[in-house]
């Protein structure tokens, strides 16, 4: 059976008993080891690989032009915890079956097939990291056009701890179900249109109906369809 990557990479490297291993630079990547050749990334040794959850893994960028990568040394054993993305099957096979919490749809085209979506876009729970853990309703299902523009969404909420805003959707009533724009540790993703649309829903039409005995028609519509949107 051929070598990993990450084991080719660590038989040259050698670490230690500690996790701590020379400076391997790239042009030693020749002959058995050419598959660690690195094209315009470092696809096997970015945040999310093998790699890194075991090792603390430290590169040089400083002898090349531009920002490829020279050298890769691993500078000790990664004692962080780690999310795992890894899914139960009988969640897996339950979510699959459903129609897309966001477009209503379950195809067969690549974008209509439907992908089991975190709705915790920030993937920090350990508890949902653990297949022993996990509950269906940490999960939805989103077609794959629906959730590449969720991470996009998360990817700029964790960048900037400001939470998407519902009625960027014409006819969405309300930014967010609980809370406000400002992410916090308290609420997490909860509140929010991507974390969990039918609970958005919901909750708008119980909000809806308390507002519809206490105001009249056209006080709603102007909520749903302002004149100037």
């Amino acid at each position: 059976m051929a070598k990993s990557k990450i084991d080719l990479f660590l038989e040259l490297a050698k670490p230690d008993e500690n996790g701590v291993s020379r400076w391997v630079f790239v042009d030693e990547f020749v002959g058995d080891y050419s598959p660690l050749v690195l094209g315009n990334g470092f696809s096997w040794g970015r945040k999310s690989s093998p790699l890194q959850k075991k090792y603390i893994v430290k590169v040089r960028r400083d002898k090349t032009p531009g920002n490829a990568v020279d050298g890769i040394k691993l500078d000790g054993f990664n004692d962080e915890e780690h999310f795992s993305q890894t899914i139960r099957k009988d969640i897996v096979e339950t979510i699959r079956r459903q129609k897309c919490v966001m477009l209503g749809i379950n195809g067969s085209s690549e974008n209509t097939l439907i992908e089991v979506d975190h709705k915790d876009g920030r993937k920090s729970d350990m508890r949902v990291s653990d297949a022993r853990t996990q509950k269906l309703e940490d999960f939805q299902p989103l077609c794959k056009a629906a959730n590449d523009v969720k991470r996009q969404i998360c990817k700029n909420c964790k960048m900037t701890d400001k939470r998407w805003d519902a009625t960027n959707i014409k006819g969405n009533p309300y930014p967010f179900y609980e809370g406000d724009e400002n992410y916090t540790e308290e609420l997490g993703c909860v509140g929010c249109y991507q974390y969990d649309p039918v609970e958005y829903r919901k909750s708008s039409v119980k909000r809806i109906c308390k507002e519809a005995s206490e105001h009249t028609a056209e006080y709603i519509i102007n909520i749903l369809y302002p004149e100037n949107s």
